[in-house]
């Protein structure tokens, strides 16, 4: 008797499927989690949420945004989206603009008032959080929404922490960052301004605590000794952004220079520009490939008119006068003194070398293990003392406004968990949703929405907000070009190119299941997904 008839499959890398009666391989549906939520610090459902946005429904997208991140509005204008550095689209065209279309669900639950879901019930615990900064924000507002009663305090006069502190106007408007940290106050959650708090254990006896979460931003402005005359004038990068926020605007001069090559030395610089300064100058020194300010926003200064003088160090300043020392990378890339000198004219020098966090409100506290700076906490954010728990700046991490967040919503389901004697277990991660599972043949080249931008002399002359959103004709389209990596959104291939009617539609929003009575395991629908959200397995024995 001659042998069944077989096809053979290449279907990607994988090895030919068998198929025929004596099927050994089987597809299965699946879900993979894509790039954009695996990298995202805030932890966010970054697919999930875009499903929603493609679809219209906007309401619907904020909402499952806002399950693991409060503040959409503002990470939509200060997250650096680690997400579309991610992004598979990437190498069909560009990357989805998922932080474009994140600030456009957060300015339109602003403008819309939709409101944050109250808790269920209450848990009759109380928490307390030191910093009103991302971090905290985050996670009183998880915590809130668990049922807990909880309480901020706030050493400055506002909330915001280094969001308002340390990032400037025309990056984050405050009629933004005061709406959305109002809305998780809306929710019940406490705030108190202009105290701080010198001895948590005290603190949280006091106030009959539970637990605490320690989420106090680096305030505390780094120093180099650079001798300089009496009449130099001198200012940290900290205190420059701090008091911008006070009614009368700090002095700096016609020429101001700013050491240091992080994000806080752009923002003093663009800065110090918007103020009146007709030369503000960066001085680094290393190159600017070593640069850890992002490039976007070195590109956007460069634009004002800030220049940068690249491996260059400062050694002394006088009246009105910088000595500046060029610098050389010897043969391991390091940067090396040559000895040679120059003069810069300059009126006000910003030193931007970094910050430091306060840890004096832990003097005493037993079990602590402080290093570099900051506090050492356990996976579940706790700290060596039992109900302590931190985040944000105070902790060993990137110090962005999304990591704070992400801290935030981790340490809450943390204590939550602690407060009822349990120990937090997240979700096992699903498969990674790679570039090579996707389909291409399907998705046709569409360019990413270009954010509209505010006139270089505006820019350099007042502090309106820089980068513009997208409407809800760009930001439906720019939604639409994700391509669901890793999970099925019901195109109907797989049903469609069954050539044994395998497949069965369970109607809209349940997806497919196979017949395995009818499939022969030719792995057509494998091949002809455009998402990758189906696999060949092995039969079971």
């Amino acid at each position: 008797m001659d042998k069944p008839f077989a096809i053979t499959l290449d279907v990607g890398s994988s090895l030919a499927n068998h198929t025929g009666s004596w099927r050994t391989q089987r597809p299965v549906y699946l879900d993979r989690i894509p790039p954009c939520n695996s990298t995202c610090p805030a932890g966010e459902n970054i697919q999930g949420w875009l499903y929603h946005a493609e679809s219209g429904d906007y309401e619907a997208a904020w909402r499952v945004l806002v399950e693991d991140n409060p503040l959409p509005a503002i990470m939509g204008r200060v997250c650096y989206h680690p997400c579309e550095g991610a992004c598979n689209r990437a190498q069909v065209d560009e990357a989805v603009g998922i932080n474009s279309v994140e600030r456009f669900l957060g300015d339109e639950a602003l403008k819309q008032g939709w409101k944050l879901t109250p808790p269920a019930a209450e848990s009759g615990k109380r928490v307390l959080i030191v910093g009103a900064g991302p971090s905290g924000l985050s996670a009183a507002y998880h915590l809130r929404r668990l049922g807990h009663q909880v309480r901020i305090v706030e050493a400055g006069p506002y909330a915001g922490g280094m969001m308002r502190f340390g990032i400037p106007a025309y990056r984050l408007p405050r009629a933004v960052l005061d709406a959305e940290v109002q809305r998780i106050l809306d929710l019940g959650v406490q705030l108190e301004l202009n105290t701080k708090v010198s001895d948590i254990r005290r603190t949280m006896q006091e106030g009959g605590y539970d637990a605490a979460f320690l989420a106090v931003g680096a305030h505390i402005a780094k120093r180099a000794y650079i001798p300089a005359g009496a009449a130099a004038h001198m200012v940290d990068a900290v205190s420059l952004l701090r008091s911008m926020e006070g009614e009368e605007k700090p002095m700096l001069g016609r020429r101001v220079v700013i050491y240091g090559g992080g994000n806080t030395a752009i923002d003093a610089a663009r800065t110090a520009k918007r103020l009146g300064a007709s030369e503000a100058i960066i001085v680094y020194r290393r190159t600017r490939e070593k640069m850890p300010a992002h490039d976007f926003e070195v590109a956007e200064a460069m634009e004002e008119g800030i220049m940068i003088k690249w491996l260059s160090t400062i050694k002394r300043m006088g009246e009105g006068t910088i000595t500046v020392e060029k610098m050389a990378l010897d043969d391991k890339g390091f940067p090396q003194p040559t000895g040679e000198y120059e003069s810069l004219e300059a009126d006000s020098l910003v030193l931007a070398l970094g910050q430091d966090v306060d840890l004096s409100l832990l003097d005493g506290v037993p079990g602590l293990e402080k290093k570099d700076g900051v506090v050492q906490v356990a996976t579940n954010m706790m700290t060596g003392y039992p109900g302590i728990f931190a985040g944000g700046d105070m902790v060993p991490s990137e110090r962005t406004v999304t990591v704070a967040v992400g801290h935030g919503k981790k340490a809450a389901r943390n204590i939550d968990a602690w407060l009822g004697g349990k120990q937090y277990a997240p979700a096992p991660k699903h498969e990674a949703a790679t570039f090579d599972l996707i389909n291409q043949w399907y998705y046709a080249d569409a360019p990413k929405t270009v954010r509209p931008q505010l006139d270089l002399v505006r820019r350099q002359t007042t502090f309106e907000e820089v980068v513009a959103g997208l409407d809800v004709t760009n930001a439906l389209f720019e939604a639409r070009r994700c391509l669901s990596c890793g999970n099925c959104f019901e195109c109907d291939n797989c049903y469609g190119v069954c050539p044994d009617n395998a497949v069965i539609k369970l109607g809209r929003g349940n997806r497919f299941k196979f017949n395995y009575d009818y499939c022969k395991g030719c792995g057509i629908c494998v091949s002809e997904c455009p998402c990758g959200a189906i696999k060949m397995v092995p039969e079971p024995s």
